[in-house]
């Protein structure tokens, strides 16, 4: 077996190349969903690998509660370096416990956050907040709800803004802040999945500019929305790091 034992640990360097293909050749459908997978399983993957490695390099020990046969010198024979991997593995999946914890935490908290700060706010599911900089973000949790700022809708014109409210029912719709929550914590698990971190993000939006161009029934009504929102928010707000803690 040898070094192929690590190869769940590396195999996630192909994320890039993956990412690409699935950005550029598949629908943003069905490469959000791809890649979501690919990203979850690499990172299942490697976790598991890192279990196994501290188990087979620890057995050994003295005290160690662990049945005999993970200490079978063939069984460890079959791991490269099996001391040094496996107390090695212990801290590493302190560290991906810790920061899984961790993005569980503050997506958590963040949500909270909002929904508390927008108990008062009148609107079922679209909430129009008096601010002055422009931002408008889906808000998860039931029936979900469109939180957008006053500034960024009057910069927009009616069909701008239909299509806008279009973009982010799509995210709400299709529980797009699920797929980016489990990429991220893919990420997390293993930094090598990044790149299907990042292209989740960018497919997970052109699938809820597909969907908005379909409700609309105008892709150039999109296209306008999307360009006057970016160029009303292309400095950093406040309501960005909401937004990307969400999605």
């Amino acid at each position: 077996m040898g070094v192929f034992v690590f190869l769940p640990l590396v195999l996630p360097l192909s994320a890039w190349p993956v990412a690409r293909l699935a950005e550029t050749r598949l629908h943003p459908r069905t490469a959000t969903r791809l890649l979501t997978a690919v990203a979850v399983v690499m990172a299942v993957c490697s976790t598991l690998c890192l279990a196994l490695l501290m188990v087979v390099g620890t057995a050994q020990l003295p005290g160690n509660p662990l049945p005999d046969g993970w200490s079978d010198p063939e069984v460890r024979a079959a791991v490269p370096h099996d001391e040094v991997a496996g107390r090695a593995a212990i801290p590493a999946l302190a560290v991906v416990a810790a920061a899984c914890a961790r993005t569980l935490w503050r997506h958590r908290r963040v949500t909270r956050r909002a929904r508390r700060a927008l108990a008062g706010v009148p609107g079922p599911t679209v909430a129009v907040l008096p601010d002055g900089t422009p931002y408008a973000y889906a808000l998860p949790g039931g029936r979900g709800r469109i939180v957008v700022s006053t500034a960024l809708l009057a910069g927009l014109a009616p069909a701008e803004r239909r299509a806008l409210f279009a973009h982010e029912r799509a995210h709400l719709a299709a529980r797009h802040h699920r797929h980016l929550l489990a990429a991220h914590l893919a990420a997390r698990a293993n930094p090598f999945l990044r790149p299907l971190r990042t292209a989740v993000v960018y497919t997970a939006e052109r699938w809820a500019d597909e969907e908005a161009a379909r409700a609309v029934g105008d892709r150039r009504t999109v296209a306008r929305a999307i360009g006057k929102a970016a160029l009303l928010g292309a400095h950093p707000v406040p309501g960005g790091t909401l937004l990307r803690a969400l999605r």
